[in-house]
């Protein structure tokens, strides 16, 4: 039996005492069933979306389970966006290559530098047969997106057609203004 804080249950108890006695029964069935669906439409395993074939872009490995399932999806190489963890150990025992380049997500400019030591990276990895790259941050949203981004533009893409491409794979990637206007101003300094 799952037991509730109390400071939980009165919450609930509020929001159920707002409902008239009349439409209470169906109400809270409602509730239950949308937090059933919402409970089945949560992911397990690691997040990743591949952008193209040998691009992926996702969430935090965090543990060794989780680094053991990017092995089993084909991954070789990783950009580990994120500041707060360093993918690196866990990635030895699964021959992984890791670039820990890590960035705050604070929505300030960020440095051409950064984009290109990631460029490089996975430019050198495509360039090899039957590698595949995955670049994460803590949840996907921010960082491991910018970066995407700034690796299809230096491919050759359009920044909005690469943009578009990374939000259709991806509808939790958000691309703030200002890492979008770091990407556009690296690109423009490789040319």
């Amino acid at each position: 039996m799952l037991s509730v804080s109390p400071r939980v249950e009165s919450r609930w108890q509020k929001v159920i005492d707002a409902f008239p006695e009349s439409l209470r029964e169906e109400s809270l069935q409602k509730l239950s069933m949308d937090r059933k669906s919402r409970v089945r439409g949560r992911r397990v395993g690691m997040d990743i979306t591949w952008v193209t074939d040998r691009i992926g872009v996702g969430g935090g490995i965090w543990n060794a389970d989780n680094m053991a399932a990017v092995a089993h999806a084909g991954v070789t190489h990783i950009i580990d966006m994120q500041i707060e963890f360093d993918d690196t150990p866990l990635a030895v025992e699964h021959d992984i290559k890791v670039l820990w380049n890590p960035t705050d997500d604070d929505f300030e400019p960020k440095p051409p530098e950064l984009f290109q030591r990631g460029v490089e990276f996975a430019e050198s990895a495509l360039e090899e047969q039957h590698t595949n790259i995955f670049i994460h941050c803590a949840a996907g949203v921010h960082r491991a997106p910018m970066m995407a981004l700034a690796l299809l533009c230096a491919q050759g893409w359009p920044l909005e057609a690469a943009q578009s491409l990374i939000s259709s794979r991806r509808p939790v990637a958000d691309f703030a203004e200002v890492y979008v206007r770091s990407v556009e101003e690296f690109v423009a300094g490789r040319g």
